[in-house]
């Protein structure tokens, strides 16, 4: 799958419902990663994902598909699919058919979402969904309202590669002319360990003027602070300190098929006393809501440049987060050849084996 001439087969966890979507024991059609899948909820409570189709005569499990006490039953001949993808039960015959699998997909269920793993070689996940709840100190020590259900915003039918939507956790400079900010926001901290990319930005006159203590240190505390955490190209948290309290925001993009994503955002608002007696907490989740369109505009109307034009100022940023996200791709860079920023050559990661995930 191509999108921009950069490649959709990524590695990473990826969002492709939220939890209130798959209720207790419903069956539901999903497609992503060019492929037809089916998700349920076990009567165990856990969702599972797998391939859409019976492995006996090809019949649709999305489509007429129970779940029962080991997994999903097939409506058409009544063969049962256990959460491994192992046929446990055919109901005239004595014995399940050992030969056949159904795929199944590695699922996490976090932050009232659903994530499924995908990797292009095949490999089972090395690396975990972050909290948006617990993961940044600001947010840990505070209670949020529930997202669902109005928290929430799915964008569907979108020409928008993840790596768009990465690239602007080193540009801090689209925060003046999208988000109309008066001043540009000044990245504090940029921590990279593997397929996490962690960055602290710092808005206003307060943290462009003062960013250090007497002592020459950096400030730790986090009013009118943007914490950005992307695990891979598919999760991102925001979290951002403001004058009225923490907000959250996770910002998903999923691979659908060739040419075609969808953006998952949803959005948490910490808990204040009386606020949804007197409206605040809806004014707030409302306010909050309101960048991200924006954003969109752009990435959807956007083609990707590859070299770019960056300034100076801009340079490192992008040559660190490209030479970054090239983990990612299957071949092991965002094209079939050296990614380029400016006249800065990035060396792409190993080459991955090449395969298909089941």
């Amino acid at each position: 799958m191509k999108l921009h001439g950069l490649d959709l087969d990524l590695t990473g966890w990826f969002q492709v419902a939220w939890s209130g979507d798959i209720g207790p024991e419903q069956v539901v059609p999903l497609r992503y990663f060019g492929r037809d899948l089916v998700a349920y909820r076990g009567k165990d409570g856990v969702v599972r994902v797998h391939d859409r189709y019976c492995r006996h005569l090809g019949a649709s499990l999305a489509h007429g598909g129970c779940v029962v006490d080991d997994g999903i039953q097939c409506p058409f001949h009544g063969w049962v699919w256990a959460p491994d993808g192992h046929n446990v039960s055919i109901p005239y015959q004595d014995r399940p058919n050992k030969a056949r699998r159904l795929g199944a997909w590695p699922v996490v269920e976090r932050n009232e979402s659903i994530y499924v793993w995908f990797d292009h070689a095949g490999r089972e996940p090395y690396w975990d969904v972050p909290s948006a709840l617990t993961d940044a100190p600001q947010a840990a020590e505070r209670e949020f309202h529930p997202a669902w259900p109005d928290g929430r915003a799915h964008y569907r039918d979108l020409h928008i590669h993840p790596q768009m939507v990465v690239e602007n956790a080193v540009d801090p400079q689209h925060f003046r002319f999208v988000h109309r900010t008066p001043d540009t926001p000044v990245i504090l901290e940029e921590r990279v360990e593997g397929p996490t990319w962690w960055a602290r930005a710092g808005f206003g006159g307060g943290w462009l003027r003062h960013a250090h203590d007497s002592d020459g240190k950096l400030r730790t505390d986090s009013y009118n602070t943007l914490e950005i955490i992307w695990s891979g190209m598919g999760v991102s948290v925001n979290v951002e300190h403001t004058g009225e309290g923490v907000r959250i925001i996770t910002i998903n993009v999923t691979p659908v098929e060739d040419g075609k994503t969808e953006i998952f955002a949803t959005y948490w608002i910490d808990r204040n006393d009386g606020d949804l007696a007197d409206g605040s907490y809806q004014r707030r989740l409302e306010q909050t809501k309101t960048a991200l369109p924006d954003d969109v505009l752009i990435w959807e109307n956007q083609i990707y440049l590859d070299p770019p034009a960056p300034t100076a100022s801009e340079a490192s940023g992008f040559r660190r987060m490209r030479a970054w996200a090239n983990q990612f791709y299957p071949d092991g860079g965002a094209k079939n050849g050296p990614n380029t920023v400016g006249d800065n050559h990035i060396p792409t990661a190993a080459t991955l084996k090449a395969g298909v995930s089941s």
